[in-house]
């Protein structure tokens, strides 16, 4: 028998080893079972957590799945093992409702009870602790230490590193084949990073490589500021010396910049505005050197950062030079040359040829002084001095005028760790029989550094000169220089990540205290190798032609810095111990104020930040609402005292009477109250520190001889409206607290105990949602049975009515109830023309008020008998026998119901009040008339005319959109149940003219289809509905709903000199039209005289014209205004005329509204035009001088023909907009198979486009319309070449572009097919002569061309595509900040 080794290394037999594995795995496996049993039984919380302490980690997740009973503790354990962190060394923020709160790793409550949902995610961030990053486990720090930051094995690369809330700055720009490297804790590198504000990139790398100077830190260091001759906040020398305190002192990962960009006078605008590095190094000496006039420091930027160079001209024949000095602060390196095909190699090369003279000949020869004649010549640039800190500028952005682009060139350009540049310099000083210094305008221009990508100034003082100066010393002299006098050590590289339109920067730096290179991203400092600093050369594979560089890494370097290798001037950092006094004191005052800041910080994450609500007894009783922050040790009676305070309750109401409860908002439910614990912390009574909770906290008030009710948890809050069926009342809510398994009976017992009412006879109605009512009629059910929830609203009746013995829904109690919840107040502005509201109905239609009363009663009976007979119909659609219904209460229902807080009128009152019912209904016709009769005659004689004194809205006159297509829409909204159910049991006249009844029985029968496919097609007919039935009868007489008006007065005077207004109450199933012809008494003209215009909450208007659209989509206090004009009829449209200029800078004119109508022809439309167009524009045109065309957005269309027919012909739809064209000549166009074009010649020799000229086309044909242009341009036919326009008219296109943009002569023999597709009037077709070459122009001439040529075409708001980004100038202001332009936008 074979044996094998066990486990305990003894020798067992081969079958029993396998026996015992088996057994094992089996046991294991069962273990496991159990463990997933156990588990299952107990939710699970799945948390992710975010690390945004390190950019290496900042787009993982961590994900833990825990138990619910999960303690915090444990939860902190957890999360630093898995995240390799010491515990305790961090913070966990809690995402939830949008906002973030910490967590309090002291708390013992678990995961469930702060709030976590378990079995759904729960978004947590690990964020840095009192600023400082989390310690790294010390197994890890192990490995990190046994790595090496120096070798060569691990491939680092130095950036861009991945920034959180960084804007405008990609962050994908690394090549796969980089890596990133480590990023240290601020202990392991020594130093600090700078916050992005969202895109100050460029100027983190500048301040950061200045930081990293130590001559110009030191001298910042020894600039004393004086607080009495400047405000710090404005001085930058002085907010320069604090950020470089700070990142060489704070103990913080990274710190803000703000203080230094407030004191260049920038705002928060400026942050989001990304600028060029060199160009903000240039300005910022040049504030400075400002700033420090008069001081120690007024030429340390001349002393550290500026050269000399000499401007020259020699000629060739006899040796006469004529030169310049010029100074710089940086040497601007091409890339790769203008037209060349490569780019120089490196540094060196481009030095090289910066020096390298130019020969003038030919054409470009020097006129010699000396020779009194042109001769060929030598021009050049000499380096004199270079400064102690030498600034190279790569010129990576470039201008490609083919493209007419910015562009970034990628090339690959190297450049060395030292630079000696001692063959640059000006070693051969040819003697020539004779030398002038001159500034004649050969030298001065053509040739010198007066760029605008170098520094300099005109020095008249040549032979003034510091540092190393070679030009005055003798040959022997520059033989005994040094050569190391003239090598430079690189220690700064300015790093450009991404396009021309934007990118990133940062800087990769190397410290002279310790020689290691370090990357500067913002606010991530980490340790870089030399190999990083090669990866920054850029580079491409292959040859791809000029400005093809885009191919390439876009990571390159922009700004080397380099700093003369000299020890007697090389400087070393200020240690804290070498500081001078005032920045001793100054780091003293940082210190403070770090502390005060990291105990403000403190406290905020010890503060639970929760709503707070109050209804505040004075001020209108509102609920206020503002936000409580209290300190989690505060206790509830101290947190009472704040929200005493916050809510200015001080002097109106005691402080013993007011106490803190917790509160739903959402539900507005009082969930508990806190007896007995007033001295319980708010965190503990809170549940822990949160920015936000599930629930609010309310300060609830009493009288003084009131006493607080206990609110218990579990307990349910219900709303108790009191109706009175008597006076149709509805009473304010009185509010009780019930157990969700109480009964009917024992609920009804509460009810009375609070309202006095006898429960015997009590009816209770549950609103369960809106307007689903229930009545609780089954005493043993419990609330919960009955769907009772947090906050519930129920209406009660108790009386002794008859009405109890009626089917619910055919009760009283429900018309009350229905007409309750479906009635909204609304706020009516009448014309000012309209009579006064003062007077009753009977006195605006001049009767008598007994007659009145009298007609009123007749109407009332005429209603009570339609709703019998909607009953009627009700109870046969029912599926269950009803009992009928007593209706001796429901005129009174009818006549003076109101709805909640608004009082009935008392009956002495209801002759004179003001409010009238809108049961008071008269013929339309009859109204008519006697409103013709009260105003004196034929004002109103023929109501199809345009009303005299017709307003129109501010809409109507400016906006160029539709004015009732958005109201249409809101109003043909589907209809909710609450809206097709019976309302004071009649027919309710919904938007398809049918009642509630029709409509429920067409749900069930296919008898009623018709009628609805009916209303849908007369919707789709006409822009507006009539407001009469097939026999003239007005539809407002077959139905009724509730219409109570009365006067109101505007509170805040925003009346138009005079205007009245109407507080409506109105139940929203009326229709637009029965609403209009309630309105008829109080605006004083029939409703065919009047227009409603709803208007919105930017005080927008839109007409309403749908007058079988229900009123459905307002809601309580939406506000109307009448205007007076005549309303639309069916058939009729309202219809938008603007003017069509084609050869304007703005071709498109509004004009007038007016009104077409159905069968109508076009010439017709034009006669009635006519008047309108003189009266309101001053347009006086013969009927045969203009013309009416299809407009569409902008662009003209179809040209519509005097005999044209509208719906028949022409579509017509509400809210048409046409255009109007005044013709230079009588019409050409005659026939529908017309083609009218609008051409336009280009002419490149002039780089000019001609005016539009109208070609009108029998056919289709390209032939005939190359044939018609050459006919009216005289371009030989075979020279002609065309190209169909792009975009919306006139189709703008830059003179710059349209040469080489446009698709000019395409193969085609027809004008409808593919790529041109013109098949309608109005399209517009470019053509020139292809013999004509475009204009010659100099650089300068075709840049002033397309600055003309950006600004025009941005006032027509074209895209300029050659101009795609308009940078905001790059300023420091030294005044505190900029003026503002006031007609600047």
């Amino acid at each position: 028998m074979e044996m094998v080794p066990s486990e305990e290394n003894q020798l067992v037999p081969k079958e029993g080893m396998f026996w015992s594995c088996r057994q094992s795995i089996f046991n294991e496996m069962k273990k496991r079972f159990s463990q997933i049993e156990n588990a299952a039984e107990e939710p699970r919380v799945l948390c992710i957590v975010q690390d945004t302490t390190n950019a290496k980690t900042v787009n993982e997740r961590l994900t833990l799945n825990l138990p619910a009973s999960t303690t915090l503790p444990k939860l902190f354990e957890d999360v630093a093992h898995k995240a390799g962190y010491v515990n305790g060394t961090f913070d966990l923020a809690w995402r939830k409702t949008g906002d973030m709160g910490s967590l309090d790793p002291s708390s013992e409550m678990s995961l469930t009870e702060f709030g976590f949902e378990p079995g759904k995610r729960n978004f947590l961030q690990l964020t840095d602790k009192d600023g400082e990053q989390p310690q790294i486990a010390s197994d890890e720090l192990g490995t990190a230490g046994s790595s090496g930051l120096d070798d060569s094995s691990q491939e680092r690369f130095i950036g861009p590193l991945p920034r959180d809330c960084t804007v405008g700055c990609s962050s994908d720009y690394s090549s796969p084949s980089y890596s990133y490297s480590s990023i240290l804790n601020k202990s392991d590198t020594g130093y600090v990073g700078l916050v992005n504000q969202a895109m100050t990139c460029y100027l983190n790398s500048l301040l950061q490589t200045l930081f990293m100077t130590p001559e110009f830190r030191n001298a910042l260091y020894n600039w004393e500021f004086e607080e009495s001759e400047e405000d710090p906040v404005t001085s930058i020398p002085y907010q320069l010396q604090r950020l470089f305190l700070l990142l060489q002192t704070s103990k913080k990962r990274a710190i803000e910049t703000t203080d230094v960009t407030r004191s260049f006078g920038w705002d928060s605008s400026e942050a989001w505005q990304q600028h060029d590095v060199q160009e903000l190094c240039r300005v910022m000496f040049d504030a400075l050197e400002q700033k420090w006039k008069q001081t120690e420091q007024a030429d340390l930027i001349n002393q550290l950062y500026q050269g000399k160079l000499k401007d020259y001209v020699r000629c060739l024949e006899c040796g006469y030079e004529s030169w310049r000095i010029d100074t710089y602060l940086d040497i601007p390196l091409v890339i790769r040359p203008f037209g060349a095909s490569q780019a120089y190699g490196s540094v060196e090369e481009a030095l090289q040829a910066f020096v390298q003279p130019e020969t003038l000949d030919g054409a470009n020869q020097y006129f010699c002084e000396r020779c009194k004649k042109k001769c060929d010549a030598r021009k050049g640039l000499r380096f004199l001095h270079f400064p102690y800190l030498l600034t190279l500028q790569l010129k990576r952005f470039d201008f490609d005028y083919t493209t007419m682009h910015r562009i970034k060139l990628n090339d690959r350009m190297s450049f060395p760790e030292e630079l000696d540049m001692g063959p640059f310099i000006d070693v051969e000083d040819e003697k020539s029989p004779q030398t002038e210094s001159c500034t004649d305008s050969g030298a001065e221009n053509e040739g010198s550094c007066h760029s605008d990508q170098m520094s300099n100034d005109f020095s008249a003082d040549d032979g003034v000169d510091e540092g190393i100066c070679l030009d005055s010393a003798s040959s022997t002299e520059r033989v005994l220089k040094p050569k190391s006098s003239l090598t430079f050590e690189l220690f700064s590289v300015m790093v450009h990540s991404g396009s021309a339109a934007g990118g990133h920067y940062y800087a990769c730096i190397k410290s002279f205290s310790d020689g290691q290179w370090y990357s500067f991203n913002d606010q991530h400092v980490s340790k870089i190798t030399q190999e990083d600093i090669r990866k920054t050369y850029g580079g491409s594979s292959g040859s791809r032609g000029y400005y093809s560089s885009a191919f390439a890494s876009s990571t390159n370097a922009y700004m080397l810095i380099y700093r003369l290798k000299d020890p007697s001037r090389n400087a070393k950092y200020l240690d804290c111990d070498d500081f001078p006094e005032h920045i001793k004191h100054l780091v003293q005052r940082e210190k403070e104020s770090e502390e005060q800041e990291k105990r403000q910080r403190e406290i905020e994450r010890n503060t639970c930040k929760i709503k707070l609500f109050c209804m505040h007894p004075v001020k209108m009783m509102a609920m206020m609402e503002n936000k409580l922050e209290v300190h989690k040790d505060k206790t509830l009676r101290e947190a009472t005292e704040m929200a005493y305070k916050l809510m200015e309750l001080d002097g109106v109401v005691p402080l013993d009477c007011c106490r803190l409860v917790k509160y739903d908002e959402f539900h507005e439910y009082l969930e508990r109250s806190y007896e007995g614990e007033e001295d319980t912390p708010m965190g503990l009574l809170l549940g822990g520190v949160k920015s936000s909770y599930m629930f609010d906290l309310l300060l609830e008030t009493r009288r003084p001889e009131q006493v607080f009710q206990p609110y218990k948890p579990g307990e349910v809050m219900v709303k108790v409206h009191v109706v009175d069926l008597k006076t149709d009342t509805v009473a304010p809510p009185v509010s009780i607290r019930a157990y969700l398994n109480q009964s009917i009976t024992e609920f009804k017992q509460l009810i009375a105990q609070a309202t006095e009412l006898s429960a015997e006879t009590m009816r209770v109605v549950l609103e369960r949602c809106y307007n689903d009512l229930r009545l609780l009629y089954v005493p043993n059910k419990t609330l919960k049975a009955e769907g009772f929830f947090r906050s519930n609203k129920v209406f009660v009746e108790s009386s002794e009515s008859p009405d109890h013995q009626v089917t619910f829904t055919d009760s009283l109690l429900w018309k009350l109830l229905d007409r309750h919840g479906n009635t909204i107040r609304l706020f009516v502005s009448l014309p000012v023309q309209s009579p006064g509201t003062n007077r009753t109905i009977c006195q605006k239609v001049g009767g008598d008020p007994e007659e009145c009363s009298e007609g009123s009663k007749g109407n009332r009976n005429s209603v009570e008998t339609i709703l019998e007979e909607s009953t009627e119909k009700l109870k046969n659609l029912s599926l269950q026998p009803q009992q009928g219904s007593s209706t001796s209460d429901s005129q009174k229902s009818s006549d003076t119901s109101d709805f909640e807080q608004i009082e009935s009128p008392s009956p002495s009152q209801e002759p004179d009040s003001s409010s009238v019912s809108a049961v008071v209904a008269v013929d339309n016709r009859e109204l008519e008339n006697r409103i013709r009769v009260a105003s004196g005659g034929g004002a109103y004689s023929d109501p199809e005319t345009q009303f005299p004194g017709e307003e129109r809205s501010d809409s109507e006159v400016n906006n160029d959109r539709s004015t009732s297509s958005v109201d249409s829409d809101i109003l043909s909204s589907s209809h909710s149940s609450d809206t097709l159910c019976n309302a004071d049991s009649g027919p309710i006249q919904l938007a398809n003219g049918l009642d509630s009844h029709s409509i429920t029985s067409s749900r069930r029968s296919k008898a009623n289809e018709g009628k609805k496919e009916t209303w849908d097609t007369a919707e789709e007919d006409s822009g507006t509905d009539s407001e009469y039935d097939e026999n003239g009868k007005s539809k407002a007489e077959s139905y009724y709903l509730y219409f109570r008006a009365e006067p109101y007065a505007q509170e805040d005077g925003s009346g138009e000199g005079g205007q009245k207004c109407v507080l409506v109450h109105v139940d929203k199933r009326i229709t637009l039209s029965a609403f209009k012809q309630n309105l008829e008494p109080f605006v004083g003209v029939t409703s065919t005289q009047f227009k409603v215009f709803r208007v919105y909450a930017n005080n927008q208007e839109f007409e309403s014209v749908r007058l079988n659209e229900t009123l459905s989509s307002f809601s309580d206090d939406n506000k109307i205004t009448i205007r007076l004009g005549r309303a639309l009829k069916k058939g009729e449209y309202r219809v938008k005329v603007y003017q069509l200029l084609v050869n304007d800078a703005e071709p498109c004119k509004f004009l007038v509204d007016t009104v077409f109508a159905k069968g109508m022809t076009v010439k017709q439309s034009k006669e009635e035009l006519m008047p309108q167009l003189k009266d309101q524009c001053k347009l006086d045109l013969n009927i045969d001088k203009f013309r009416l065309r299809k407009k569409t957005w902008k662009n003209p269309g179809t040209v519509f023909l005097d005999y044209h027919v509208y719906e028949e012909d022409i579509n017509i739809s509400s809210n048409w907009e046409v255009f109007l064209e005044v013709l230079d000549g009588p019409e050409k166009m005659k026939s529908m198979s017309q083609l009218a074009v609008l051409t336009r010649r280009w002419t490149p020799a002039q780089m000019k486009l001609e005016p539009f000229q109208e070609v009108v086309l029998e056919s289709s044909s390209v032939e005939e319309l190359k044939e018609k242009l050459s006919e009216i341009s005289g371009v030989p036919l075979e020279n002609l070449e065309f190209a169909k326009g792009r975009g919306t008219f006139p189709c703008d296109i830059s003179v710059l572009e349209i040469h080489q943009d446009l698709d000019w002569n395409p193969k085609v023999s027809t004008l409808n097919v593919w790529p041109l597709y013109i098949c309608d009037d109005g399209a517009v077709v470019f053509y020139r002569d292809s013999t004509e070459e475009p204009m010659e122009q100099s650089e300068d001439e075709r840049n002033e061309l397309m600055k003309k040529e950006s600004s025009r075409l941005l006032k027509t708001g074209h895209r300029v595509s050659y101009s795609p980004r308009k940078e905001k100038a790059l300023k420091i202001y030294l005044d505190g900040g900029p003026v503002k332009d006031p007609g600047q936008d």
